[in-house]
């Protein structure tokens, strides 16, 4: 039997549930298709930081969406959590990116003006005004670029919160549901075969992370996006260490709840590969010792990985396809899905109902040159 949706989203992760989420919440029928767990990949497997000014510093389209998209987060959390009953562990104490030499403190001091003239917070903090605040941070670094406005979350939590608030509002949620094929005729899409049968929709949206180029190709699209795996591992101690998160060039250290902390992430340019390895591991032991050197006594918990959609511009694509109608696409977020997925979620749903009014930055015509003819 068919089932037919307004809008049928392929891919469970986190911005394919902040889509739905916006979509239902303005009346739409939408239906999420994933072909595992919802949030089992990438987006499980983030540390949940909210890096707006940290992983982008450079004022432009991509900085003011990532600052956008931090903003909402504070009106965004009690709905979600309310919606779905799932606490999604929001901690605002403010990021740290640290300089271990002249050349870094140099560079982190030039962004912090270029921030500040584009309307946001950072300062300069000497390597004594950052360990009066942090004490178990290294002595041995030259100071820090303090980021009062970039927290964090808990990344599976929150796409649960995303999902599960989502089909509270209408939206249906397909889990174990592989799609095989679209439905294309006449320039546009209807809907998409999968596993479980044809689903039918005036529009369809993929948001498969890095598996979007594979599920795309079915069109005609060779979508320019690179798989990057990443390690991680956390550890916990009696207390927090740290009370901000830690960012340095190769690693990062961010403070849950209960003591624990996340170190991450190591970068495997075009891999698929899952496999935890001791050397990704190890070399993320030794930086992160070199920025907290107490961790050394903290008491292991587990490793892990996840495959982050890296696109070739560095932008990611939210629009529509560029052969047909009604297809869209929303991938390549790379290390910021977390922190864009809500501002994916309402561009998305602004661009499905025809909402924009101005020219779309992350837009698909630059895709023209990746079309198979």
């Amino acid at each position: 039997m068919r089932k037919v949706y307004d809008t049928v989203i392929v891919g469970g992760g986190i911005n394919g549930s902040s889509i739905a989420f916006q979509l239902a919440k303005r009346g739409l029928k939408a239906a999420i298709l994933e072909q595992g767990k919802i949030a089992e990949k990438a987006s499980g497997a983030a540390a949940g930081i909210l890096g707006a000014q940290t992983e982008l510093t450079e004022d432009g389209p991509l900085f003011r969406l990532a600052c956008k998209s931090r903003s909402m987060y504070r009106s965004l959390i009690p709905e979600l959590e309310e919606l779905s009953q799932v606490h999604i562990g929001y901690r605002n104490k403010g990021m740290y990116k640290v300089a271990a030499d002249k050349d870094q403190e140099t560079e982190l001091k030039r962004i912090i003006e270029s921030q500040r003239k584009a309307g946001e917070l950072a300062e300069w903090l000497s390597v004594e005004e950052l360990t009066k605040r942090e004490p178990a941070i290294s002595a041995e670094l030259l100071g820090a670029m303090y980021i009062p406005h970039d927290g964090q979350v808990q990344a599976y939590e929150l796409s649960l919160a995303f999902a599960k608030a989502s089909r509270a509002l209408g939206a249906d949620i397909y889990e174990y549901t592989n799609v095989s094929d679209f439905i294309l005729k006449d320039g546009r899409v209807h809907g998409v075969k999968t596993s479980q049968g044809e689903f039918l929709a005036e529009s369809v949206i993929v948001a498969a992370g890095a598996w979007s180029r594979e599920v795309l190709e079915k069109t005609g699209l060779s979508l320019p996006l690179i798989p990057v795996k990443g390690e991680c591992f956390s550890v916990s101690f009696e207390k927090l260490l740290v009370q901000g998160t830690i960012f340095s060039h190769g690693c990062y250290i961010v403070p849950k709840k209960s003591g624990r902390l996340v170190v991450g992430a190591t970068v495997n340019v075009n891999s698929f590969d899952e496999r935890v390895t001791l050397g990704g591991i190890s070399s993320l032991m030794e930086r992160a010792k070199n920025l907290v050197p107490d961790i050394e006594k903290a008491e292991w918990e587990g490793a892990w990985t996840g495959i982050r959609p890296q696109s070739a511009d560095g932008k990611p694509f939210l629009g529509e396809h560029p052969l047909y109608r009604g297809l869209y696409i929303a991938a390549g977020h790379f290390r910021n899905g977390i922190l864009l997925a809500p501002a994916t979620g309402e561009l998305m749903a602004d661009i499905v109902e025809g909402r924009t009014e101005q020219s779309n930055p992350f837009g698909l015509s630059r895709l023209k040159p990746f079309i198979q003819t």
